[in-house]
């Protein structure tokens, strides 16, 4: 079957991995192998899962699959500020980068296509961003009675919906409902700028994010793999 894309360079990501990089998005005016011929050295391609015939003419070019993605849904109702729950300020940005280095150690940004620290080195940047207001709006922290960090969830406003961009609870903290608080800060977030939905995409792979997001109301709204391919 013919599949069509358009091509869309990914100057950070490039910059960033060091690594001349573009993303194929689905359904746009260039034949893939004609795509295929543009001097990347690595090619994204993020496909629905119900795409079984675009999956198969990837493989057959020579698209891996990297990871699986699944995106949910919350809609936001009544909510309320969150117990030990405030803002991130700059000054716990090196702890904030050394835990999101830890907890996104796996991700789709790993070997063979990256470094084994890049995908570290990457989310510890954009928990970072999202303390100055890079990219992600705000960074919400939780932390305990005596004020040692517990986890943290960054957010941004996009077409009308709040959309988590990273939520993670350091390993000491687990157990202890700190998920649930975090989404639900993330959730007023939203509702303080009358917005309506609060979204997140997650690994197929991380059982327990999708298990916290499924009790606490969020609805699947879709699963799609990526694939990348390495420049022959």
């Amino acid at each position: 079957m013919p599949v069509h894309v358009s091509i869309n360079p990914l100057t950070w990501e490039s910059d960033f991995f060091h690594c001349h990089t573009a993303r194929l998005d689905l359904d746009g005016p260039t034949p893939l192998a004609e795509a295929l011929q543009q001097p990347y050295a690595l090619l994204q391609v993020k496909v629905p899962a119900t795409r079984t015939g675009v999956i198969d003419v990837l493989s057959q070019h020579g698209f891996q699959l990297a990871e699986g993605e699944a995106d949910l849904s919350i809609n936001i109702k009544r909510t309320e500020r969150q117990t030990g729950v405030r803002i991130a300020r700059e000054a716990q940005i090196p702890e904030l980068r050394a835990a999101a280095a830890q907890a996104f150690s796996q991700s789709r940004f790993r070997a063979p296509w990256f470094d084994a620290a890049d995908s570290g080195r990457f989310y510890a940047q954009w928990i970072e961003n999202a303390v100055r207001g890079t990219f992600d709006n705000q960074c919400l922290i939780a932390c305990d009675e005596q004020g040692a960090l517990q986890g943290y969830v960054s957010m941004r406003e996009v077409a009308g919906d709040v959309r988590i961009g990273l939520l993670g609870v350091l390993p000491q903290a687990q157990g202890k409902g700190v998920g649930q608080r975090l989404l639900l800060a993330a959730a007023d977030w939203g509702r303080v700028r009358q917005l309506e939905r609060l979204r997140v995409g997650t690994q197929l792979s991380n059982l327990t994010a999708m298990r916290l997001y499924l009790r606490s109301g969020a609805r699947l709204e879709s699963t799609a793999y990526w694939f990348y391919r390495k420049a022959q």
